[in-house]
């Protein structure tokens, strides 16, 4: 049995054999027909005893003809359940309205003394960018909102077309109307 590098020379007449980039060790036996060592290297009977066939990939991001460009911002629609020790309503309620103030697609807010779900649409570019942005609302916003110090318990983020899907099929969340902060 021969044993060929990566990148060396691997036919039986020393010729430089055709190849499409550097890959993974190629293992041949001595003595057998060019179909089977070209089946060997992943190729067909076709191709010449020695020669190895180039593999391509296709790189993370790439798109399909017919996809949606990645670049391009999309909405999300968010729900973030929080909850922790108890505090007063009335606070709860104050700082969920500062809240919804300074993040303006805040849709609407569901709280008791110890737990609150907030609804709203995020613009971003994949749901990993708007599933980061959510986890980092509540935090970011605790101290200027006066919100209390729960910690996240929950997320969804969902696009745009499956939220709609869900409202037609009647399984989804009600439309947030009316917009606002409500108790549970």
């Amino acid at each position: 049995m021969r044993r060929v590098r990566p990148g060396a020379a691997a036919s039986r007449d020393g010729a430089a054999p055709s190849r499409g980039g550097s890959g993974p060790p190629v293992v041949r036996e001595s003595g057998g027909s060019p179909a089977r060592a070209a089946d060997e290297a992943g190729g067909s009977a076709a191709r010449p005893a020695g020669e190895e066939r180039a593999l391509t990939s296709v790189a993370a991001g790439d798109r399909f003809e017919g996809e949606e460009p990645r670049d391009l911002p999309r909405l999300w629609h968010v729900t973030l359940s929080v909850s922790g020790g108890e505090a007063p309503l009335k606070e709860v309620r104050r700082a969920l309205e500062q809240l919804a103030h300074d993040h303006p697609f805040l849709l609407t807010s569901r709280y008791a003394n110890d737990h609150a779900e907030i609804r709203y649409w995020e613009e971003a570019r994949d749901l990993h960018d708007a599933a980061a942005v959510a986890l980092r609302l509540w935090g970011e916003h605790r101290q200027t909102a006066g919100l209390p110090p729960w910690e996240i318990v929950g997320l969804e983020v969902i696009d745009r077309q499956t939220y709609h899907q869900r409202i037609a099929e009647g399984y989804g969340p009600p439309p947030a109307t009316p917009v606002g902060a409500h108790p549970f």
